[in-house]
């Protein structure tokens, strides 16, 4: 498979000219010469924290605080969740694997509620899709088991230290939400050594110390914060100290669109476009383990092709900028997944 257009490539996505190559899934190698093409090449994007499953109760519960909208048990969410039919469930995750997929997401990174049969229940809707999936489910060690790892709640809300024991012995990847609503549930998260930490809206200076010293990357979901009227992470500091990477996070609070999280963080957080690209490729590749999120030889062939010649990104002066501030749906031209060349 060959790609041609301008290229944002390696970490800085500086654009070249050029064309890539793809065998066997891989990044085969990367061409630098002149092209017909105005297309705009880039890694499809890693979606490193959703909750899909709640993709049947769209914008519902206006004016509810975090709390009454999603903590377990007793959360409109789960509430929503218990009284749902599970084909009505799967096919309301199918329709958001589907828009996730023609929005350039390669992967997303999932925290799946409903025990084992909530991890059987995603498996099926991703049946007959491309895209890659890293599914932590939540609960029990049973769902652990049956899928990529553990998805953790928070630290106030139950004790996690078994599970996170059973989720390190197993080599599995271990999540958890701290410091969404307040301080109070970073520490304990921070105790257990997590794989990654979702949210850290309001992490006071000790935390952000041990962070830059542990090193425990985070996924900020800032539209999310805001719709839940949380307050904002500290993006910047965050960034200085770890790894950072974006989520969209619940699909009834926010669209599963990484252009529009994009878009967000960009302008209103003191970040640069190679930050923000970074956030939404690379960074989330790091934190799941996974190969792709850049355009360099080695690399899966998890692709995403802009048409540079649309009417909202035709002109554009500095292309990287403007996938990042400006770009969406309507611009893509075409989603490579690695399985597209074997």
């Amino acid at each position: 498979m060959i790609l041609e257009g301008r290229i944002l490539r390696g970490r800085s996505f500086e654009p070249v000219e050029g064309r890539v190559i793809v065998e066997e899934g891989e990044i085969a190698g990367i061409e630098e010469t002149e092209t017909d093409s105005e297309g705009i090449i880039l890694p499809a994007f890693v979606n490193a924290h959703t909750h899909i499953g709640d993709s049947i109760a769209k914008e519902a519960g206006e004016g509810l605080s975090l709390a009454e909208l999603v903590a377990p048990p007793d959360g409109l969410k789960h509430r929503l969740l218990d009284a749902a039919e599970r084909s009505e469930l799967i096919a309301g995750m199918e329709q958001s694997i589907s828009y996730m997929e023609s929005a350039g997401t390669a992967v997303f990174v999932e925290f799946r509620e409903g025990g084992v049969d909530g991890v059987t229940a995603i498996r099926e809707a991703l049946s007959g899709h491309d895209i890659d999936s890293v599914v932590l489910g939540r609960e029990t060690e049973d769902a652990m088991l049956e899928s990529d790892g553990f998805g953790a709640s928070g630290a106030n809300d139950a004790t996690f230290d078994r599970l996170r024991k059973a989720t390190a012995e197993a080599e599995k990847l271990f999540g958890i939400h701290a410091g969404e609503v307040d301080s109070s549930d970073i520490n304990p998260a921070l105790d257990l050594d997590p794989d990654f930490l979702v949210h850290m809206t309001h992490p006071e200076p000790l935390h952000l110390e041990r962070l830059a010293d542990s090193q425990i990357p985070v996924v900020a979901c800032p539209r999310s914060n805001i719709t839940t009227n949380v307050g904002m992470p500290p993006i910047r500091e965050l960034l200085d100290r770890t790894t950072v990477g974006l989520g969209t996070d619940n699909v009834f609070l926010n669209s599963p669109s990484m252009f529009r999280e994009m878009a967000f963080t960009a302008k209103l957080f003191d970040v640069s476009t190679r930050e923000v690209l970074q956030m939404a490729t690379i960074n989330g590749a790091e934190i799941a383990g996974l190969n792709c999120g850049l355009v360099e030889d080695g690399r899966d062939g998890a692709l995403l092709v802009l048409d540079g010649e649309s009417a909202n990104l035709t002109g554009a002066e500095d292309i990287a900028r403007a996938v990042v501030r400006r770009a969406g749906v309507d611009d893509v031209e075409r989603v490579v997944y690695p399985a597209d060349s074997r």
